[in-house]
């Protein structure tokens, strides 16, 4: 118990009652074990503040890392179709379209194309037969 060995228990208890006297004695032994107790649930205490802030710092990063992709994925989104860039897109297809423009004739061919078809040769084996 605290580095200490059974000898130097028996020592500090003789010291103990010479200078507390039977009397008193039992009543402080009682004192002293409520402190030890009191001592006890206080470092239980802050043992689990202290992982329930650990815990709640890993789900601050967590969160922390959620809203970072959430932000870069956004801001991908948004480079990726933004309004401004399809209204002048389409503005600009519209301009060269001009949809009240009536629409060209196709142009006639130039010239004629001629197909010819030349007869087969015959095969070695339909010769032979």
């Amino acid at each position: 118990m605290f580095g200490m060995g059974l000898g130097e228990i028996f020592l500090i208890a003789i010291i103990a009652v010479l200078f507390l006297g039977p009397d008193k004695l039992p009543s402080t032994m009682v004192e002293i074990a409520k402190f030890f107790r009191s001592v006890k649930n206080t470092v239980s205490s802050a043992r689990t503040t202290l992982e329930e802030e650990m815990k709640f710092s890993e789900m601050k990063q967590d969160a922390l890392n959620y809203k970072k992709e959430l932000t870069d994925a956004s801001a991908e989104l948004e480079r990726m179709a933004s309004v401004t860039e399809i209204g002048s897109e389409l503005n600009v297809l519209k301009n060269d379209l001009d949809l009240n423009a009536p629409a060209p004739a196709p142009a006639a061919p130039k010239e004629a194309e001629v197909i010819t078809f030349t007869p087969k040769a015959k095969s070695v084996q339909e010769e032979n037969v």
